[in-house]
Order: structure tokens, then sequence, then C-alpha cells
């Protein structure tokens, strides 16, 4: 379950941190606008595992970069932090985004599964799509847990994240992002 909680003034990340961590609820900002989610449903979070292990074999077969299947919180800029189910970055610019225990700065893949409910689909498929596209996300899955399908958004040629294929339970997904990763999609939904 998702809501907006509506304030005055847009909120920064520092507004973020000063509110009560409470255990089954994750806070994010975008363009300063707090979203409340509630703990994901227990489907959303073994797709999420079963994604996490199949980048991962990839990730320590490559020492590619870090993987983070329950990650610390990106931050982007004052009004714009999320909390993604999947979050990778390439070796090359961990050192970069890796402060005070937080990534500052676009992910080179961001995963987003989509939890019921048109509040969370519309966040997940536009406002962090947008978001994501803004600050340089280089590649962006949707994981959709009902239809069982991946929409992979990539950079075109005019550097836009634009979807580049939708793959479906019995396509093998491949990224120009990940050199030689391949996986069944339905490995991510436990088939």
């Amino acid at each position: 379950m998702s809501r907006a909680a509506r304030t005055e003034a847009p909120l920064t990340v520092d507004d973020l941190a000063a509110l009560p961590q409470e255990a089954g609820t994750r806070y994010e900002l975008i363009d300063g606008e707090l979203h409340v989610t509630s703990q994901p449903h227990e489907a959303h979070q073994f797709i999420a595992t079963n994604i996490t292990i199949e980048l991962g074999i990839w990730n320590r077969q490559h020492n590619a970069g870090r993987l983070y299947g329950s990650p610390p919180g990106v931050v982007f800029g004052p009004g714009d932090a999320v909390a993604p189910d999947v979050v990778w970055v390439s070796a090359a610019r961990v050192p970069s985004l890796v402060r005070e225990g937080k990534l500052y700065g676009a992910p080179d893949l961001m995963v987003e599964i989509l939890s019921a409910g048109s509040a969370n689909t519309n966040r997940d498929r536009t406002r962090k799509l947008t978001q994501y596209d803004t600050y340089g996300v280089q590649e962006y899955w949707i994981v959709d847990r009902f239809a069982q399908t991946v929409e992979a958004y990539r950079r075109d040629e005019m550097g836009r994240l634009t979807l580049a294929q939708t793959y479906t339970r019995d396509d093998e997904l491949t990224s120009p992002l990940l050199p030689d990763f391949a996986c069944r999609v339905a490995a991510f939904f436990g088939l």
C-alpha cells in the first residue's frame, strides 16, 4: 500500500532522515513529495530475492560491481530519495556513489517490482521513470508480478530512458549494460 503525504512545502532528504523509523514502513521522496509504503507482499519479496540471486551470480562471476537486494537508499538530490527493490552499481562507479551508508547519485540499474494498487503502479511506471530518466539511471526494470513480465527501459540514441523491450516469462533477459548476463524471466518468478 502506498500513499502520498501532502505537506505545505517540498520536503528534503534532511526531513526524511528526521522521520520516525517504524518497522514495516518505507519512505521515499519524489520531487519533494513524501511517499509512504508498507512492507511489501511476500510474493514481492520472493521475486526481489530471485532477481538478486540471478544478478548476484553474474555479478560475482564477473566481479562487476555492487548489487543491493535490500538497497540502503538512493539519494538523487535534496528532494529526491528512493528505496528501490534491487540496485546494481558498476565497480567503476562505486567509489563515487557510496557515502555515509547510502548511494548518492544514479545507480546503473534500478529494479522496481510492482505492488498492487493504481497509486503504486503509477508511481513506479510514471513518477519514478521520469525521476530515473532525469537523474541518469542507465537501465530500469519494471517487474510486473501479476503479468509475469519485465519491462526493460534503456537509454535511447537521444539519451532518454525509454522502453527497449518487454520480456515475458519464457523470454531470456539480456542487457548491454550487463555483459554475458542471461536469465529466463521465469526464474524471477520461481517457475
